[in-house]
């Protein structure tokens, strides 16, 4: 028999200790445990009975400050290379209710789902994101309250008193290598996950303190919970978070990754004039690298790149738009450490890179200072004047204090004799708990085939984040010659000012109403040359009202009112006929009227619960608008319905189907319409193996141009005055997609695909004999991530 003492030391080493969110005891120290262990989503091996238990899971949303319905337990431990969690999820209300499908990687929103949220600094800023689904499928990006937006196209978070999104600025593009296993369980689920200290940055003290929250989605109710007490009232959620103390010795190595790659492309499209069809054949290698210099820093080499989109970004209404659109950043050179290089403004959009050559980036953290910064050149294609367009950006952020953080940031674009730079400042500042303060300025320096000149931009808000009552308020102001060349502002010579107001209300436990708040909305934009408080350009005034109701329904409604004015430059080269005497009409300078106001409507919207195999959605929006191509008043009508179907856990089906419409308010015929369904069809074949379909369809009619009066407009070529590009606009088109991918880690994959895009001259006629195929190609990529 063993002798007492050594049967207590057993006893004492298996007695794991135990944290409890609800009793605030959020300071865990995990064992150091000297073993390997196989991620099979069983948690039987010895060092799980060591573990330190992170329990007392309370909810966040609908309402916060609640015990959780759901039992939830996380363990923790860390081994000389890497950190595990293990994960025990009740459902108490039976197996059937759990959400889980063999999905392909980061597609598990509609899955009951856990996240771990690492904050490797401990800055109470930004934090790793990885995600599970009850068999384990990753889903894996960042998390930050830094700022709205980011330089490659995180969620937005925008401001926490005004629309307060509880999902944070979050970024599911970046993709890590870890291991994850999951299994449903008599009563919930497990899953095992192993996250080696090389695919994290993290601080270079010889112990660690980390930052960690863990949340857990439940998707048949619409309930996420949190292990710390996080609450509403608090103008940052990372902040919130608990620690993970006493990490010593973590042994990352040399971190040095190598991903030569393959591809080739056959293509082929239809002449702008004439018959027959030209074809282009291509094969190209490549190479990216990856150094861990130190544990928090890295450089990034990417050598004659592939950036070929395996899917093409979801299609948007585009008429009766003043602006361009923002899509996303989903390369794989520029999304990691994309978080660093977030501004105030978006001043930094990787998207304007559009084809380069090479890259180089640094990104990392050094002492208390955030570092990013990007070297690439582009392809000669998107220069204005034949030579190779070259990057430069930089981005710097600093915590003075826990509470203060300030920033720099410069960029580049030099393209031979022309050029675009811009130096900025900004900072944030939380006070009170409740409140923050960001404010930025920037200058800019450019030359373009337009001319040369120098811009301001200049930005200010302060926003309160409380549980019933908050508030965003702010001015932004852009001098018309600002330029941000390597960024996404879209719109200059303006100032803007804004201040929305929220007040929420909640229902007790088990009320039909859970959650109920009111947003009032009031907007101004000026002239930034001629800027006066009493001349306003446009404005709303917005009630947007959001209903959580039991079990995971919610509905939104917004009535407001607009006005608008119409800018005489824009319409330049419009002429109107002011004469039809033959021989010719006679044409004269259009002058716009002034502007357009008191145009009433109202948006709404409705989202289902995530049933055991659909979800869906649908939105309306209906009232007075503004017809910027005709500087007209009008009417929009724009409904959109989407549903996801899962027959059965390896197979998904999305539609979508959006249609606008605009019409005249003179005598009610229509200007323009699109249409656009899309069909999204998914089959997960094994963890690895991923098969997808996509298709859309836009419909797209416009009616030739008319001056408010019904006149008919000549609207003029700039190269060529003679020419009337005023006519009516008819295009139908439907592009298909296939695409076959193996991707067992980030990095190592191949993918083989298929598009083709067909034009017919009558919308949805789908007719043999009229559709023709515009353009169409295959591609084929094969790549392979060492890892040393």
């Amino acid at each position: 028999m063993l002798p007492i003492a050594a049967l207590i030391v057993l006893v004492v080493q298996d007695t794991p200790a135990v944290y409890s969110g609800l009793q605030r005891q959020t300071a865990v120290r995990p064992p150091r445990i000297e073993a390997s262990i196989q991620v099979d989503g069983s948690l039987d091996e010895p060092a799980w009975r060591q573990a330190a238990r992170l329990s007392g899971f309370s909810q966040y949303q609908p309402v916060d400050s609640r015990p959780a319905e759901e039992e939830t337990e996380v363990l923790v431990w860390y081994s000389p290379t890497a950190i595990h969690f293990g994960i025990r999820a009740r459902e108490s209300h039976g197996e059937g209710l759990i959400r889980a499908t063999r999905a392909d990687r980061d597609n598990i929103g509609n899955d009951d789902h856990i996240q771990i949220l690492l904050d490797t600094y401990n800055d109470r800023r930004t934090a790793f994101l990885f995600g599970v689904n009850p068999f384990g499928v990753q889903q894996d990006g960042t998390r930050n309250d830094n700022f709205a937006g980011g330089a490659g196209g995180g969620s937005g978070a925008g401001g926490g008193g005004g629309f307060n999104p509880l999902d944070g600025n979050v970024d599911l593009n970046p993709d890590y290598v870890w291991e994850s296993r999951g299994r449903l369980t008599e009563g919930g689920f497990e899953v095992e996950i192993r996250i080696p200290f090389k695919s994290l940055r993290y601080g270079s003290g010889a112990e660690q303190t980390w930052g960690i929250n863990v949340l857990r989605r439940v998707r048949h109710n619409g309930y996420q919970d949190s292990w710390t007490p996080a609450v509403r009232a608090n103008a940052s959620f990372i902040g919130q978070s608990g620690t993970l103390e006493g990490l010593t010795d973590l042994r990352r190595g040399l971190v040095m990754e190598l991903t030569p790659f393959a591809t080739g492309r056959s293509s082929g499209s239809r002449p702008a004039s004439g018959f027959g069809y030209v074809s282009d054949d291509t094969a190209d290698v490549g190479l990216n690298a990856r150094w861990g210099i130190t544990q928090n820093l890295s450089m990034d080499l990417t050598l004659n790149p592939d950036f070929s989109q395996v899917e093409a970004d979801v299609g948007q209404v585009t008429i009766n738009e003043r602006f361009a659109l923002f899509f996303p950043e989903k390369r794989p050179f520029f999304l990691d450490g994309l978080e660093l290089f977030d501004t105030p403004g978006q001043l930094i959009y990787t998207r304007r890179i559009v084809s380069p050559d090479w890259g180089l980036k640094l990104a990392g953290r050094i002492g208390r200072t955030n570092v990013g910064a990007l070297l690439a050149q582009d392809d000669e294609v998107q220069s204005f004047g034949g030579a190779h367009p070259r990057f430069a950006v930089a981005r710097l952020r600093t915590d003075v204090t826990p509470s203060l953080n300030f920033g720099v940031v410069g960029t580049a674009r030099e393209d031979g004799d022309f050029y675009s730079r811009l130096l900025g400042i900004d900072s944030r500042l939380y006070h009170n708990r409740l409140y923050f303060i960001e404010a930025q300025a920037v200058r800019s320096w450019s030359r373009d085939p337009a001319g040369r000149g120098n811009g301001e931009m200049f930005q200010l808000s302060w926003d309160r984040t409380g549980r019933r009552w908050g508030f965003n308020y702010g001015v932004n102001a852009v001098s018309p010659r600002f330029e941000a060349a390597a960024g996404f502002v879209n719109r200059t010579g303006f100032v803007s000012a804004h201040a929305f107001n929220r007040q929420s209300f909640y229902g007790r436990r088990g009320a039909l109403l859970e959650t109920v708040s009111f947003f009032l909305g009031v907007q101004r934009l000026y002239d930034y040359d001629t800027f006066s408080p009493s001349r306003s350009l446009e404005g709303s005034e917005n009630l947007f009202t959001q209903l959580s109701l039991r079990g995971g329904w919610r509905l939104n409604i917004s009535p407001g009112r607009n006005f608008f004015s119409f800018d005489p430059a824009g319409y330049g080269s419009y002429r109107v006929a002011v004469a039809t005497v033959p021989p010719a009409p006679t044409y004269a300078a259009f002058v716009p009227p002034a502007g357009i106001s008191n145009l009433v409507g109202f948006n709404s919207g409705l989202t289902t619960p995530t049933f055991r195999h659909v979800t869906g959605s649908a939105s309306l929006t209906y009232g007075e608008a503004a017809l910027f191509e005709e500087a007209s008043e009008g009417r929009m009508l724009r409904t959109s319905v989407a549903v996801d179907w899962r027959p059965t856990t390896q197979v998904r089906v999305g539609f979508s189907y959006a249609h606008v419409r605009f019409t005249r308010e003179r005598d009610g015929s229509e200007l323009s319409r699109q249409d656009i369904p899309r069909l999204k069809i998914e089959y997960q074949a094994t963890r690895n193996i991923f098969f997808r379909f996509v298709g859309q369809y836009t419909a797209t009619q416009r009616d030739s141009l008319r001056a408010p009066d019904g006149a008919p407009f000549l609207i003029r070529s700039a190269q060529d005055s003679t020419v009337n590009l005023n006519g009516r606009v008819v295009s139908n088109s439907l592009r298909a997609d296939w695409l076959f991918s193996y991707r067992p880690s980030p990095g190592t994959l191949v993918y083989v695909g298929y598009g083709s895009s067909l034009y017919e001259p009558d919308a949805f006629a789908f007719s043999t004999g009229r559709m023709r195929r515009q353009n169409d190609g295959w591609f084929a990529k094969v790549s392979y991530l060492w890892r040393i």
